[in-house]
Order: C-alpha cells, then structure tokens, then sequence
C-alpha cells in the first residue's frame, strides 16, 4: 500500500517524540511491505518564526494533499502574551478545522506494568479501557462573538459557545457506532443543568440514541464525571463530549494511564475518495520546553497515534497491533522514560525509538 504522511514536528519536545514515531512508521512500512512518502511541514512557533503566521498556507496545501498528518506538539512559552491570532495553538486550531476533522479520538488504557505509576490505588486503575469522543471544531474554542474590547473598569472579554444540531448529530453518530465495536456503552458528558447550549447537547443526543438501540445511553454532569473518573474510571466505556470538556477531561485520563506522555489521538471526521477517514494523529501532550533537546520526552503517545493512523486512514489493522504490542513490550521491559517512574535508569527517547523499531522488524507480534 502507498502511505503518503504528512508530519508536522512543531515545537519543543514535538521534534523529538515525531522522530521516533516517524521511525516506526518507517520499521512498519519495510516489515510489511508498504511503499511510505513523508513530507514534512510547519505549524506553531516554528512557523511564526520561519514564516510569521502560525499555519502558512502551504502546511494547509500539503495537509490536504496527504493521506494523513501526524503532529508533534506546539506552543512556546515567548507566544503566551501574544495576541490570539499569533500563537502557535492557532495555528492547530485551523489545521483541524482546515481538514474538517470534528472528531478528537482519545484512547485511556491502563498498563498492567504501569498501576505503580498513576497516583490513584492499583484496584482504581487497573482494567480501565476507554475512549473519549471529543467534539473538535465547535464551541467554545471556534465560536464568535469573541475577544477583548474597552479598557480600565469597563474592559471585558468574551467568548461564545455555540453548536448546531448538525454538529451534534455528526459526532454523536461517530460516538455510537465507536461503542457499538467495543462494551456497548456510550456516556454523554455535558453541563445541561445551567447551560441551554448542554441542554440542546443533551436532546440531540438522546435521539440519535433512539438509532441505536443495542447502546446503552447515559447522560452525565461535567464536574460529576471529573469526580467519576478518578473515583470509578473502569465504569467508563466511550465518553461524548463538547470541545472544552473534551479537552480537560481528557487530560485527566493522563492520572489513569500513568503519564499523559502515554496518550495518543486521532482526530478524524470527512472522508477521501478512498473511504479512509482523512485524519490528524497527535500526543495529547503539550510541547514541554523545559525538557525538550534533553533525549529525555516519552515518545510512547506519539508512536500510538501511529497505531491510530494505520488504523483509521489506512485499515490496516494488522500493522497497527504490531505497533500497540510493540508498546507494550516496551512497558513490560521496564526500560522506560523518565516520566514513568523506573525502577532503573531511564531510557532516552530513541533508546525507546530503537527498542520499539526492533520488536516490528523482528515482527514478535500476535498477528
């Protein structure tokens, strides 16, 4: 199969976890015989400073031309007092809006050789298996009015969330038909006691429900399902969501697997010629500047995003269990990065690079 990526390093520690998933990639494509084209890109404070916007208009060019793009991690700490439109995290927001990807796949394992590493008591955490849906080019990141306007006693800021019953209807679909592959149940997490925009949320999911007989529907309070998550996270199976709920949620599920190194996702939504969803594949993890150039990131949620694109743009399902074992024989070696808390000295970002590339081209999987 033809593979064409785009990649995206971004910024900070983005460079180095993206080196290695682009080397697993690589050990993929020569184990199983796939043809791989790499084209590589700007986005985020790189690209401020090479090009003086956060997204230039070729990034989206070859965005749009690729099969798939997976992104490292933006943001700089120089940006944070910049305007809006001059940070780097706007350059990701148009990517995904440039793509059309509306929904943010966010997958929360636990490791068996990792319960010492999350805070939480081993019985908490152990078994939980869940996927956060997360609404990803609506609400409160993308709606308008917005800004800061006035000054002294009379300056204020806004921000709108706002969603269509379409944009509902699309992830909701998207939602039930990920829970109808895996335990059969979907929880919707929205905040309808004081907000109308969780109340239409809460009303237009329920009926697309009514499509799915065979799923189990429940609905959820926001600041209740950050209390479950810690408390009874192995209740969990698919959880649906809006855009900024989705977003700190879903780094709550760092606590549960461990590091939120560990966190991989796919953002996907239209789809190509081919039937494969078009996607973005990306850590859930921010650009870290103060250990970034250090040999020291966990490239491990970067190198399951890969598992996620060969997955969901290119169907190949073989290829991407490869991947996930491979990670997982990683964890079971103990030789792990920093942030996972060895027994031992830590191993580099491409000493894990080097550990996973080998496990796929020695192809000791269970496929």
């Amino acid at each position: 199969m033809q593979l064409n990526v785009l990649v995206l390093p971004g910024d900070g520690i983005g460079v180095e976890v993206t080196r290695e998933a682009v080397r697993v990639l690589k050990a993929v494509a020569d184990s199983f015989g796939h043809s791989l084209t790499l084209n590589e890109g700007l986005l985020g404070g790189i690209a401020i400073h090479q090009r003086g916007t956060p997204i230039p208009d070729e990034t989206k060019e070859l965005a749009l031309k690729a099969d798939a793009t997976l992104l490292g991690a933006v943001g700089l700490p120089e940006f944070d007092t910049a305007p809006p439109d001059k940070r780097p995290e706007r350059g990701l927001l148009g990517l995904r809006k440039a793509l059309g990807v509306y929904a943010n796949l966010r997958p929360v394992r636990s490791y068996r050789s990792l319960l010492d590493s999350s805070p939480l008591k081993n019985e908490l955490v152990e078994g939980v298996d869940m996927i956060i849906v997360r609404e990803l080019t609506g609400g409160l990141y993308y709606g308008t009015p917005r800004g800061i306007s006035g000054s002294g006693a009379e300056e204020r800021a806004v921000n709108t969330m706002t969603y269509t019953r379409s944009e509902i209807e699309r992830v909701a679909h998207m939602a039930f038909q990920l829970a109808g592959r895996r335990r059969k149940k979907l929880t919707s997490i929205d905040k309808s006691n004081v907000l109308e925009n969780s109340q239409l949320w809460r009303r237009v999911v329920t009926e697309v429900g009514r499509d799915y007989p065979d799923i189990k529907l429940d609905h959820l309070l926001v600041d209740n399902c950050a209390m479950q998550l810690v408390v009874g996270p192995k209740q969990f199976d698919v959880l649906l969501t809006e855009n900024m709920f989705g977003d700190i949620l879903s780094d709550e599920g760092a606590v549960l697997a461990g590091s939120i190194g560990m966190l991989p996702s796919a953002s996907i939504g239209a789809k190509a010629p081919s039937g494969a969803w078009i996607g973005l594949y990306e850590p859930v993890h921010g650009s870290a500047p103060d250990i970034a150039g250090q040999n020291k990131a966990n490239p491990l949620g970067a190198v399951g995003s890969i598992a996620a694109m060969l997955e969901y743009s290119f169907g190949l399902t073989e290829e991407a269990i490869a991947v996930n074992f491979a990670i997982e024989e990683v964890l079971n070696s103990g030789h792990v990065p920093a942030d996972l808390k060895p027994a031992d000295k830590p191993a580099s970002t491409t000493e894990v690079g080097d550990a996973l590339c080998r496990y796929i081209s020695e192809r000791k999987v269970p496929v």
